[in-house]
């Protein structure tokens, strides 16, 4: 296996964690037993993506692999395994759609094509100012909420083609609205609302 090309991306030609990612890194190692240090090439490797504008370079998996003490090729193996893992540029606001069976059954395909066509790119694209990034992704454990997208680190629930437009407009505003359902469901609880347990109850109620 060959390092990773990211698609012939530009690469810088260092990276160093700053001085507080570096006393995060030195934190992080310490849990693991001596000789075991590998075992936190994870959040190593998604110490660096944060550092690096959300992005792996090359030189960020060598670095890591040297803090380490590990073959590079090994970090490769791991960098190119995981999707959270970003080996080019995303947007400052990286969108990834579910479209797994539960999404799609309840509408992910209209979550799909309001993306594209109101940020005029496909998947696996980016807007040419830079503000948005559009990926296809697997399940994203949200299932009772779907359909869903995750922005950046947090999840957005219950959409549906207008809510998706108003949650692009909102994100490109700056000003994205607070996680979790947008269809105003409280939590998992059923879409139609309580059914159950709706009354608080009397004091001394069993």
């Amino acid at each position: 296996m060959s390092a990773p090309s990211a698609n012939a991306v530009p690469q810088p030609t260092s990276f160093a964690f700053n001085e507080a990612n570096l006393a995060r890194v030195k934190q992080i190692i310490a849990k693991y037993p001596r000789g075991r240090q590998a075992s936190a090439v994870l959040p190593l490797l998604d110490l660096a993506q944060r550092q690096h504008d959300n992005w792996l370079p090359r030189a960020a998996m060598d670095y890591v692999a040297g803090l380490l003490d590990m073959a590079p090729i090994r970090v490769y193996e791991v960098a190119t395994f995981y999707s959270m893992f970003n080996l080019q540029p995303v947007g400052k606001w990286f969108f990834q759609v579910c479209t797994t069976s539960p999404c799609w059954l309840r509408g992910s395909d209209d979550v799909v094509k309001t993306c594209e066509s109101k940020l005029g790119i496909h998947m696996g694209e980016s807007t040419a100012d830079g503000l948005f990034s559009l990926r296809e992704v697997e399940c994203l454990g949200c299932c009772v909420n779907a359909p869903v997208i995750q922005v950046n680190d947090d999840v957005y629930e219950d959409l549906d083609a207008q809510s998706t437009a108003k949650l692009i407009d909102a994100c490109r505003a700056g000003n994205p609205p607070p996680v979790g359902s947008l269809s105003g469901r409280k939590h998992s609880g059923p879409a139609s609302g309580l059914t159950s347990l709706t009354q608080v109850p009397a004091a001394g109620d069993d």
